[in-house]
Order: structure tokens, then C-alpha cells, then sequence
């Protein structure tokens, strides 16, 4: 059988608040969360307000590479 090409593909998103540059404070980790998005309607990359466990409040978490 051939396999099908699927719309829908796991994006990994990524804390924008938790990557600190320059600044000296130690961070503990950066929030990621695993998710589906429909590459057909979403085109562009994926940017959703989800809770950050590190910085404790809601964030934007923009998708990243893999």
C-alpha cells in the first residue's frame, strides 16, 4: 500500500517568555508542549497562549523546529 501524505503533523511549542539572553538570572527550563495543527489551514507557524510552569503565568509559546 502507499502511504498517504497526512494535513496534520505534531509542532512542538516553545515558552518565548523562558529564553532569557544576556540576562544573569539561572533558569530552570523552558516550557514545551506537543501538539497537532492541519498544515493545510495553518500555513505559517503556530503561536498559542498556553501557562508556563517556569515563569508562572500564561505566555505566547511559538512553534519551533524539531
Amino acid at each position: 500500500m502507499a502511504k498517504r501524505k497526512d494535513a496534520r503533523g505534531t509542532v512542538i511549542l516553545e515558552c518565548t517568555g523562558c529564553i532569557r539572553k544576556g540576562v544573569k538570572k539561572v533558569s530552570t527550563g523552558i516550557s514545551r508542549y506537543i501538539t497537532q495543527k492541519n498544515r493545510h489551514n495553518t500555513p505559517n507557524r503556530l503561536e498559542l497562549r498556553k501557562f508556563c510552569p517556569y515563569c508562572f503565568k500564561h505566555m505566547i509559546h511559538g512553534e519551533i523546529k524539531k
